[in-house]
């Protein structure tokens, strides 16, 4: 009976070290690293959910309705809800009520930890294998570039 009870509190513990993700927190353990990775690359792997994070990224740090990304789609809502929902699950998404309306945005935080994740052995080591694949990751316009293009728009 006692090694009953210590295998069960071994279990409590071991469910208790796993931590979940939250909106903003990611645990580094490899387990949830795979899961997480296999959630999140299940969700875009279909081609409105990849369309829908693409737009949201594109809007950042703003975010839109939902209303206005079924529009842009060209999706009916209820699907595009589907969608969201999904996307939400695979924490790629975030959602904040304004009002009637709720606003998505992607959540840069988790698709910093998937990319990091899949590329984080790269090449053994070799960083002269990898440089090229970094400076396709690299944003192509500076900071400073950027702020001067939002001027010139002003």
């Amino acid at each position: 009976a006692s090694r009953s009870i210590g295998s069960a509190q071994a279990a409590r513990e071991r469910r208790r070290s796993i931590v979940l993700v939250s909106q903003h927190c990611i645990h580094y353990s490899r387990y949830m690293d795979s899961e997480l990775t296999i959630l999140a690359l299940g969700a875009l792997a279909q081609p409105t959910r990849l369309d829908t994070f693409r737009l949201l990224v594109r809007h950042e740090p703003d975010g839109l309705p939902a209303g206005e990304i079924a529009r842009l789609l060209d999706v009916p809502q209820n699907t595009m809800s589907s969608h969201l929902a999904i996307l939400a699950r695979a924490k790629l998404v975030t959602s904040e009520r304004h009002s009637r309306s709720i606003i998505y945005r992607a959540d840069l935080a988790t698709f910093r930890a998937l990319t990091l994740y899949l590329v984080k052995d790269c090449c053994g080591g070799r960083p002269e294998i990898c440089a090229p694949l970094i400076a396709d990751l690299s944003p192509s316009c500076t900071p400073q570039q950027i702020a001067a293009k939002e001027a010139a728009h002003d």
